[in-house]
């Protein structure tokens, strides 16, 4: 089996290459805007016809949320457009999607899990984009899964997890929010959940939605706390609430994910998300020697 990972350099993508070497019988191919513009229909059909994939997992994404709410061409291109050329070239090759979504699709009023059967009704730029990413994927892929993740944290690149732990070293005071909950993800986990999964996937799949987060529930500010205790840090944080802090994007006020689906579907275990957190600053502490 060979399947291609696109935004291989980001956070999920940097922790699918780690776990690749850990699965027989597959052949991966890492790429990122470098090697592959999935905005170009043309390259991304060459680039089928020539490497010839049997499962796409598309990781690539326009993550700024604030620069997005300016920014709305780019971010429209990226995660809608993008998905949809990828998604046709799945389609004239017979190749499996994998699409990676978001939390960010829904508005956030609710207050009990939001299941893949939930209304979206995105509040953002980001979010609109990347719901209009899954309709692409839904209406052009002829094989495909969209899995909604949140919070993604991992030992690479830019995250809330990092931004923690820089002002703390510098002793730098914290106002994090805590009228925004849900569930933070540890990058590795999903990778790994989706390699599980992939063997599992019905070969009839069409646009079938999955959530996935860590097991449990937290606001921004347990989280912070959560990090600063189990790294062995101080620093002052305080608690805020979403109104006091400047944002040009909404972020959903509520956004815990039912996992009920995947488990049922595919018997995956699920780990907590201060058990992932400890695992992943571990690694850090590890990294920094």
């Amino acid at each position: 089996m060979n399947i291609l990972v696109t935004g291989g350099k980001g956070q999920l993508g940097l922790e699918l290459q780690e776990l690749s070497g850990d699965y027989d019988g597959y052949s991966f191919l890492f790429t990122d805007k470098e090697e592959l513009d999935i905005t170009s229909s043309g390259q991304v059909l060459s680039f089928f016809r020539k490497h010839k994939p049997d499962i796409l997992i598309n990781c690539a994404g326009y993550t700024d949320v604030e620069k997005a709410e300016d920014d709305i061409g780019t971010a429209m291109l990226v995660n809608a457009k993008g998905a949809g050329i990828l998604a046709e070239a799945c389609s004239k090759s017979s190749c499996l999607m994998i699409h990676v979504s978001t939390d960010y699709v829904f508005n956030g009023n609710k207050c009990k899990p939001y299941s893949e059967t939930d209304s979206a009704g995105p509040g953002s730029v980001y979010g609109k984009s990347k719901l209009e990413g899954e309709l692409e994927v839904i209406f052009n892929a002829s094989r495909s899964v969209i899995i909604r993740t949140s919070w993604l944290y991992s030992v690479y690149g830019e995250n809330f997890l990092k931004k923690i732990l820089e002002r703390a070293k510098k002793k730098e005071g914290l106002k994090v929010v805590f009228d925004q909950v849900g569930s933070p993800t540890y990058a590795s986990d999903l990778a790994r959940a989706i390699m599980e999964i992939l063997p599992l996937i019905p070969t009839k799949a069409r646009g079938v939605i999955y959530n996935y987060s860590n097991e449990g529930v937290c606001s921004w500010y347990d989280f912070a706390r959560a990090v600063l205790e189990i790294a062995g840090l101080e620093c002052d944080v305080e608690a805020v609430l979403s109104d006091s802090v400047k944002t040009r994007a909404r972020r959903p006020h509520y956004s815990v994910l039912d996992k009920s689906r995947i488990k049922r579907d595919f018997g995956i275990n699920v780990p907590y998300w201060r058990d992932s957190l400890a695992l992943c600053l571990s690694r850090l502490t590890a990294f920094a020697r």
